[in-house]
């Protein structure tokens, strides 16, 4: 494995372990200075300033990494995510942590300027393997995180927090010191280089243009997969009387099998099918995962469903793999912040609107809202058979990739 690649997924899932780290304990923090009563609302405002802060920086840093280098971005991202943590864990007064989250939405770029590196070293062929492979590398992180969280949460509801600052710090050093340039800079213009705010914005309207329809369909995709994000744990509970233990180790064994699916699945079904063959198998998976969670009445019947529902893990990376060959290397910064922004635009967007429907059609049928997933998932696939692609941005350059890997 090429040693820019390996620390790129090393740095994801440091990144991913510090979310999962802190995520579980957060509302226990926030009890301290606010209250029993007003830990949920408190808690969502704080998920939702982060995830609002993404949508709209998000694009503006993978732009800035297309422009300086995608290292001196990772490196701001990874500070921020370390003041975040430090923020948290030493506050005294509630505001301090919505300053920590704030200065850690506006820097997060981690995921998109990780995913531009792998661009820029491999060949367009395997980009849906090493995307997949990321996607792997985070779910890991995000499985690891809360196992290590509670461990830590059993000395302070401080410590985790501490751990989460030193993971972010460590990823920190290791890009410091390890991690190479990857992004060409003789090849960006000195227009790029003097760019100011409102040309970003229209770069990156240009760029959404011809893609239009190929983002729409991710969209999508992330949007349904806000729906066993947010309403996992009550349909469990409802349908199948599971208990907190039963629906920790569902959402293990999810989060395992989708990982696996994504590392070592995703490549190799987009090699021999192709991506857009591969992006329809991964939704037809988890579009029959849906529509069987929305049927069955036993709780083993949930094991196997977990299983369709992993497969169709491999329709984002292959997506996302489609995308990237549409953009050069110039612009994979840009692209790869859009795509961050659409995911946390999702996340605001899902919970509230899926949690809506479920509580108002769960006296009728605590189904429907699987069905509406499939549904969405439909309209995903009209868009895919229709849509065509418009003009390369930027073309790359094969034979600087090939020097590059």
């Amino acid at each position: 494995m090429n040693r820019t690649v390996m620390m790129a997924l090393v740095i994801i899932f440091l990144d991913a372990m510090g979310i999962g780290i802190i995520m579980p304990v957060l509302p226990a923090l926030l009890r301290e200075f606010v209250g029993k009563a007003n830990v949920a609302e408190n808690y969502g405002v704080l998920l939702a300033l982060y995830a609002m802060m993404q949508v709209i920086f998000a694009p503006l840093l993978g732009r800035w990494s297309d422009r300086i280098g995608r290292r001196p971005v990772l490196l701001l991202s990874l500070l921020g995510a370390t003041l975040d943590y430090a923020l948290m864990a030493t506050a005294s007064v509630v505001w301090v942590l919505y300053l920590g989250r704030l200065i850690a939405g506006i820097t997060g770029a981690t995921g998109a300027v990780a995913a531009s590196t792998i661009a820029d070293v491999t060949p367009e062929e395997s980009r849906t393997h090493w995307f997949g492979m990321m996607g792997a590398c985070f779910g890991g992180g995000m499985i690891a995180g809360p196992v290590i969280g509670g461990f830590a949460g059993q000395l302070s509801v401080q410590a985790p927090f501490m751990f989460a600052a030193a993971i972010n710090g460590l990823a920190f050093l290791v890009s410091l010191f390890i991690l190479h340039e990857t992004h060409n800079a003789n090849q960006v213009s000195d227009e790029l280089k003097n760019e100011t705010i409102n040309e970003t914005t229209s770069s990156i309207r240009e760029m959404i243009s011809p893609l239009s329809g190929l983002l729409v369909v991710f969209f999508i995709i992330q949007l349904i997969g806000q729906i066993p994000a947010t309403l996992w744990v009550l349909f469990g509970e409802e349908r199948f009387a599971w208990d907190g233990v039963m629906v920790g180790v569902s959402l293990a064994v999810f989060g395992l099998t989708h990982a696996l699916f994504q590392g070592l699945a995703a490549g190799f079904i987009a090699k021999h099918l192709g991506e857009r063959k591969a992006i329809a198998v991964g939704i037809l998976a988890d579009g029959c995962g849906l529509f069987l969670l929305a049927v069955i009445t036993q709780s083993w019947m949930v094991w196997p469903v977990l299983l369709l529902l992993a497969c169709g893990g491999i329709t984002l990376p292959a997506l996302q793999g489609i995308i990237s060959v549409r953009v050069g290397q110039v612009a994979q910064g840009q692209l790869q912040g859009v795509l961050t922004s659409l995911t946390h635009l999702t996340g605001v967007i899902g919970p509230l609107v899926f949690a809506f429907l479920y509580s108002a059609t769960r006296e009728t049928w605590n189904g429907w809202v699987w069905i509406i997933g499939c549904g969405l998932y439909v309209v995903a696939l009209i868009i895919l058979r229709f849509f065509h692609p418009g003009r390369v941005i930027h073309p790359i350059n094969k034979s600087d990739v090939q020097q590059r890997i």
